[in-house]
């Protein structure tokens, strides 16, 4: 059994017309999921309500951001909504949407860890882009990182690996984990492309973040050489009692916002290059915006570790 954590309240942010991180992709994966063929083996969870766990939740989050930060959120969305930066809309119920995002988070890491078997995260908004004193890419609050330092409180865990196979490269998770000797990074993402950093030569404070950074137009026979050769070996050589997913699936080939062609069923494969390191795999949905091939490629991840 793998558990799917997700909410309708999660298509309460809403980003305006014709923005990519809009609703309509956590209901295509969901109308996806439902149909596949192995729905039987899904355990579906709704995220723990934010009053539930409230304190806890928010001195995590004031852990990780700044309290300028997190009160920008809070006041635009007490506002009716506005922007955090040109592309990083706010609406309403978008601050509480993302507590509940963090708590859905936080929940997959209890599943994971209770269970020993990988579970997923559908939730919105995402954070790999969202750094400690500010949101920025579509992203309100850094989801990995939080659930990261979230995990390292828990007996016996005592190192998280975080694994970014998003197109863009994570400079949120990556400013606030880099100086975290129990945390270690890896993203792969294309370069150039938004958001501009993530270079080969950053190697974190304690030698903990390895950046791959792909070509416009990498396929299949680059990625999986570098799987083998470099995100293995840096991952399993740090022996994590976690592995967190920030699973984006903006590579394929028919995404509109960037230009790596990686086909759906590729992120299968990543996902059995993970198990090969644990089978305690938390993922959690970043990026993804053409909705056939996002839908795909959550499926071809859960089936990997069906």
């Amino acid at each position: 059994m793998i558990s799917v954590i997700y909410s309708d309240e999660f298509l309460e942010h809403k980003t305006g017309m014709l923005h990519p991180e809009r609703p309509e992709r956590l209901t295509a994966i969901v109308k996806t999921l439902q149909t596949f063929p192995h729905n039987g083996q899904l355990q579906w969870r709704s995220p723990t309500p934010v009053q539930q766990r409230h304190s806890s939740l928010m001195t995590l989050l004031e852990k990780v951001h700044s309290p300028t930060h997190i009160q920008a959120v809070a006041e635009i969305a007490n506002q009716g909504g506005g922007y955090l930066d040109g592309d990083t809309p706010v609406s309403g119920k978008s601050y509480d949407v993302a507590l509940l995002a963090i708590s859905a988070w936080l929940d997959g890491v209890d599943l994971v860890l209770t269970n020993a078997n990988p579970a997923f995260v559908l939730a919105r908004p995402p954070g790999h882009h969202a750094e400690s004193k500010r949101g920025m890419g579509f992203c309100l609050f850094s989801n990995a990182a939080i659930a990261a330092h979230y995990a390292l409180e828990k007996p016996g865990i005592n190192k998280v690996a975080i694994l970014d196979w998003d197109v863009h490269h994570g400079n949120g998770t990556q400013e606030i984990v880099e100086k975290c000797e129990n945390i270690v990074y890896c993203s792969l993402h294309q370069s150039p492309c938004y958001p501009g950093t993530g270079y080969v030569d950053e190697h974190g404070f304690h030698n903990n973040v390895l950046n791959l950074p792909m070509s416009p137009g990498t396929t299949m026979a680059i990625y999986q050489p570098t799987f083998e050769q470099k995100v293995i070996p840096f991952l399993a050589s740090f022996q994590p009692d976690l592995l967190i997913v920030s699973a984006g699936y903006d590579a394929n080939h028919d995404d509109p916002l960037a230009g790596i062609s990686l086909k759906p069923e590729d992120y299968g494969t990543f996902t059995k290059y993970c198990l090969q390191i644990t089978r305690k795999i938390l993922f959690g949905l970043e990026g993804g915006y053409d909705l056939a091939s996002l839908s795909q490629s959550v499926v071809a991840t859960i089936e990997s570790c069906l």
